[in-house]
C-alpha cells in the first residue's frame, strides 16, 4: 500500500546514542553516536529515501551527523530546540524522553515541512567554533575586570593582571586564526571586505555575520531581519493593538549588531539621520537602535547579494 505522506525521520541526539523515529512507518530504532553508529544509520536509512531528516541544533553533538547526512546526499533539517519544544506542547506532549523527542521531531517535519537549507561549509563551522570561544573569552575578561575593581590584596591584584594578559593573548590568537581561515577562502574574504566597508561594522561583527548568517545575500529583506530576530512581532486583536516587539531569531547575531548600531548612529550619516528621525517622531531610543540594527543586517544582505561595497546611496 502506497504511503499518502512523505517519509520523515526524527533524530534525537545525545552524547552516547541517536534515537530515531520514522513516519509514517512508525519505526523506532537506536544507534550509537559514533562513527560506526552513524554509518549504520545511513545504511539503514538510504532505502527509505526520506523527504526530511529533522534534528535539533545541539552544538558539537549534531555537527558530525549533519556532515554525514550531507555527504550521503540526505535532506537534513536542523531546527531550534525551543521551536520543537513549543510544537511538542502544542501537540499535548508534556513528557520528555529521547524516544518521545524523536517522534515529535518526525511529526514536526511532516506537518510543518521546514525548509531544507544547504549545510554550512566546514570552514564556516570552524569560524563559528572560534567565534563561540571568543565570546566566552570576552565574558571571562569582563568578569575579571569587574572583579579586579574589588580586589585589594596585592597578590590577587597580580593574579588578576596576569589572567587578563592571558585572556587578551588568547583573544588575539583566536582573532588571528579567524583571519587566517578567511584569507584562505577568497569568497569569504570578499564578504568580509564588503561588510567592513559599512560604517559601524568592524571585523568582529563582520565575522559574526559571516559565521552565524551564511544565508546573507540569498534572502529577502524581511527574511534577513527575521533570521536575526529583528523583525517586529505585531500584537493585535480586534480593536486592541499592543506594542510590537522583537523575538526569536539568532540571539548571538543580534547581540553582535548592537554595538555596531551605536557606532553607525554616530559615524554612518544616513543611519544617523534615520535614528534622529525616529527619535524625533517619538520612538524610544531602544526601539530606534533596534531599527538601526535591522537596517544594518538588511544592508549587509543587499550588498553581498549585489557584490558591491558600501556607498552613502546604499545605506
Amino acid at each position: 500500500m502506497a504511503h499518502t505522506i512523505a517519509r520523515t525521520l526524527g533524530i534525537d541526539i545525545s552524547k552516547d546514542r541517536l534515537d530515531v523515529h520514522l513516519l509514517p512507518d512508525g519505526i523506532d530504532k537506536q544507534f550509537p553516536n559514533d562513527a560506526k553508529g552513524l554509518r549504520a544509520l545511513i545504511r539503514w536509512l538510504l532505502p527509505y529515501a526520506p523527504e526530511r531528516i529533522v534534528f535539533e541544533a545541539t552544538g558539537a553533538y549534531h555537527r558530525r551527523l549533519e556532515r554525514m547526512l550531507a555527504t550521503a546526499d540526505l535532506p537534513g533539517v536542523k531546527v531550534n530546540p525551543q521551536r520543537l519544544r513549543a510544537f511538542a506542547k502544542a501537540c499535548g506532549r508534556l513528557a520528555k524522553t529521547d524516544r518521545i523527542d524523536a517522534r515529535v521531531m518526525a511529526r514536526f517535519g511532516t506537518l510543518m515541512a521546514p525548509d531544507i537549507r544547504p549545510m554550512r561549509s566546514q570552514v564556516l563551522d570552524l569560524l563559528a567554533e572560534l567565534l563561540a570561544a571568543r565570546r566566552a573569552l570576552v565574558k571571562d575578561r569582563n568578569a575579571l575586570l569587574h572583579r579586579q575593581k574589588n580586589v585589594t590584596i596585592p597578590l590577587l591584584q597580580r593574579q588578576a593582571e596576569q589572567r587578563l594578559r592571558q585572556v587578551d593573548a588568547q583573544i588575539e590568537a583566536v582573532d588571528a586564526e579567524s583571519r587566517r581561515l578567511i584569507a584562505a577562502e577568497p569568497q569569504l574574504q570578499r564578504r568580509l571586505d564588503i561588510l567592513t566597508s559599512i560604517p559601524g561594522i568592524g571585523a568582529t561583527c563582520a565575522l559574526a555575520l559571516i559565521a552565524d548568517m551564511p544565508e546573507l545575500g540569498t534572502l529577502a529583506n524581511k527574511q534577513a531581519a527575521s533570521l536575526a530576530g529583528l523583525a517586529p512581532v505585531v500584537r493585535q486583536s480586534g480593536q486592541w493593538k499592543g506594542k510590537s516587539f522583537i523575538q526569536g531569531g539568532r540571539t548571538q547575531l543580534r547581540r553582535a549588531l548592537y554595538m555596531p548600531a551605536l557606532v553607525a548612529i554616530r559615524f554612518n550619516p544616513p543611519l544617523k539621520s534615520k535614528y534622529q528621525q525616529l527619535t524625533a517622531g517619538g520612538k524610544a531610543a531602544k526601539a530606534a537602535i533596534t531599527a538601526i540594527m535591522r537596517k544594518l543586517v538588511i544592508l549587509a544582505n543587499a550588498l553581498i547579494r549585489e557584490d558591491r561595497f558600501w556607498t552613502p546611496e546604499h545605506a
